[in-house]
């Protein structure tokens, strides 16, 4: 055992400063809390989003209109996108979410429509939540099926 490996027994040292112990602590009086104001006094708490009397942001930002909150969002595709994948090889005859989704063109928990954009040549039986009218009779024209889910 030397000098330098000596460490003081376990526990025995506290750690942090203790304020407002008295000016010979080095933190006393103030208590590091500085002087006057709002944040000097006890029982001080800043509600959420205030900005020291200025016009919070959230008051500020101007708000408008209406948000129905339950409103279904589909995720739409049109028939021009159908067919080109048709023409690249990565669809046969059958459309359905599984295919959507390896394909990229929906996420897992989306809700698919088809819309009725560009024209559909190959005979398709696609399966979504909800078909436009324009797109229904597209794929009825082309010879496939539109399957409701």
């Amino acid at each position: 055992m030397s000098l330098h490996n000596l460490t003081p027994a376990e526990g025995s040292i506290k750690k942090g400063k203790r304020i407002a112990r008295g000016e010979g602590s080095g933190k006393g009086g103030t208590a590091t809390r500085g002087h006057n104001g709002q944040k000097s006094r006890s029982g001080y708490s800043k509600k959420v989003g205030f900005e020291g009397g200025q016009m919070p942001l959230q008051r500020r930002v101007p708000k408008f209109g209406f948000t129905n909150i339950n409103r279904i969002e589909y995720q739409g595709i049109n028939l021009d996108k159908l067919q080109s994948l048709v023409d690249n090889g990565q669809l046969k005859d059958t459309v359905n979410l599984e295919i959507l989704i390896s394909n990229r063109l929906v996420g897992k928990n989306d809700l698919v429509k088809i819309l009725g954009r560009g024209e559909l040549k190959s005979k398709l039986t696609i399966s979504a939540h909800k078909f436009t009218a324009t797109a229904k009779a597209a794929i009825e024209a082309a010879g496939g099926e539109a399957i409701t889910l």
